[in-house]
């Protein structure tokens, strides 16, 4: 009988996006504020730690409000054109026939680990705020996977809320009791973990957080995760293995 599922985040977890999306943000960010401001990795992280900045369009546009804030207009006397935001976003991120920055995305796992966990019997998809046809070109594309399960931007609520995690473990583990880790890299992951076992706690659930390779001050990234309910933090996702979760089952 199954007794564990691993449900992936894709940014951070299974890609480095240091230098695609983090990159593209802070590009968008540079352009929308006329040069004047360009974030660091640091201070994105920083947003992101307030737990509701999960999308990389809109905390793009809060960084840029933000600034013009400092100052002291008004964002809503900016006119700040968010569709043309995103478009520049995914400009430099997507590019043109995937010729952005999306390109030289490292990976963080492999096919090989994700076949270790089927072998030991824990079932694994995929949710990520990432588009569909961004998630499919790494999942694909480059890890070589065939039909993932997968529930992307266009299928569910962004985290914090839960449903599109709910949504990939109904269809993963549709008979509990089982135990349910969700693999992410940010405080809005280990969120949505919390609020998940609220919805459905006929499973037991699991938030792992895991550290982005960017990341400089890696321990006090470490408890900001464990603070927002992470019941274990890792340095890579592959140390996950599936000893480790039936320990933690």
């Amino acid at each position: 009988m199954q007794r564990a599922i691993a449900v992936f985040d894709i940014d951070g977890v299974v890609r480095d996006v240091a230098g695609s999306y983090l990159r593209a943000l802070a590009d968008t960010v540079e352009h929308f504020t006329d040069g004047a401001f360009r974030p660091s990795l640091e201070q994105v992280d920083d947003l992101k730690a307030e737990g509701q900045w999960n999308n990389d369009w809109e905390a793009s546009q809060e960084l840029v409000y933000r600034f013009f804030e400092q100052q002291g207009q008004e964002r809503a006397g900016l006119n700040l054109d968010y569709q043309a935001l995103v478009d520049f976003f995914q400009h430099r991120y997507r590019g043109t026939d995937w010729t952005g920055y999306i390109r030289d995305e490292p990976l963080l796992l492999s096919a090989d680990y994700l076949e270790s966990l089927t072998a030991a019997g824990v079932g694994w998809g995929f949710f990520s705020g990432a588009t569909r046809a961004s998630a499919t070109y790494v999942l694909e594309g480059r890890l070589g996977l065939r039909a993932p399960l997968l529930v992307a931007m266009e299928d569910a609520p962004g985290k914090p809320d839960p449903t599109g995690l709910l949504m990939a473990v109904s269809k993963l583990a549709p008979e509990p009791p089982v135990t349910v880790f969700y693999v992410g890299d940010t405080v809005a992951d280990m969120q949505t973990v919390e609020r998940a076992r609220t919805i459905g706690p006929e499973f037991t659930w699991r938030g792992v957080g895991i550290i982005p390779p960017h990341v400089k001050t890696r321990s006090d990234y470490a408890r900001k995760l464990s603070d927002a309910g992470a019941a274990i933090v890792l340095e890579a996702v592959d140390q996950l293995n599936a000893s480790l979760m039936l320990d933690l089952s």
